[in-house]
């Protein structure tokens, strides 16, 4: 089984308010239709999610209470969700989707907790379960944004995942001078050569990419879309996070 998180800078216009990428969706939309095993799908916030967050000024680690920018982070998470849905079904895939919203949450300790029977069924049943960031109750906070990149963590450690791969905007994590750099093992090694994203991103950029992917322990890959095909095909692409 493969999980795969579709990076919200590859799927919208993230400096475009509510825009989808409708060429680049269905770019990847056509390439994981080539998957021949179990497949796990997860998909960022981009100028959807990420627009509203920011707007109230919700992260992962400030919450609201407010009800109404709840719903409006989550709306605008789900009109994506539907979007991306769309493209897989045009190239028969046979995708629903899972919205972390309505099962997952944060308790006092801010740790997530995110229930997997749901997804493990979907998977067994020849489903493709498709999720993405979204809001989520935060005991003591009302509630706070889940990444798309925490959820791939918690999915490849409860579903044991034999891969992941993160399609970003980028071909991989960039070094000091801009090369792409193939293996990363610690994040201190990388630390001064990882900022944060250019465009409106509440959580985190690529070196909050990189922490969570280090947890793993199965092999992760970030690269652009591009790539997705070799990463589809077993190819060797962008970087490598861990064993």
């Amino acid at each position: 089984m493969i999980i795969v998180k579709l990076g919200g800078s590859v799927i919208t216009d993230k400096d475009a308010p509510e825009t989808v990428d409708g060429e680049s969706l269905q770019h990847a939309a056509r390439a994981l239709a080539a998957v021949d095993e179990d497949l796990v799908v997860v998909h960022g916030g981009g100028s959807f999610g990420h627009h509203f967050a920011n707007e109230f000024g919700v992260s992962r680690t400030v919450g609201t209470e407010d009800y109404e920018e709840v719903v409006a982070v989550h709306d605008a998470m789900s009109r994506l969700n539907s979007a991306v849905l769309d493209a897989f079904h045009d190239e028969d895939v046979p995708a629903v989707p899972v919205h972390p919203f309505s099962a997952g949450f944060r308790n006092a300790v801010a740790d997530l907790v995110l229930p997997t029977g749901q997804v493990r069924t979907l998977l067994r049943e020849g489903f493709v379960p498709v999720l993405h960031g979204d809001v989520v109750g935060h005991e003591g906070k009302g509630a706070t944004i889940l990444s798309g990149d925490e959820l791939v963590v918690e999915l490849a450690d409860h579903l044991d995942a034999e891969r992941v791969g993160l399609c970003s905007a980028v071909p991989g994590v960039y070094d000091d001078d801009g090369e792409v750099i193939e293996y990363i093992d610690s994040f201190a090694d990388v630390a001064t050569a990882l900022g944060e994203s250019e465009s409106t991103d509440v959580t985190g950029g690529m070196a909050a990419k990189v922490e969570e992917l280090l947890s793993l322990d199965v092999p992760a890959t970030i690269f652009d879309l591009d790539g997705l095909d070799s990463f589809v095909a077993e190819e060797r692409v962008g970087t490598r996070i861990g064993d």
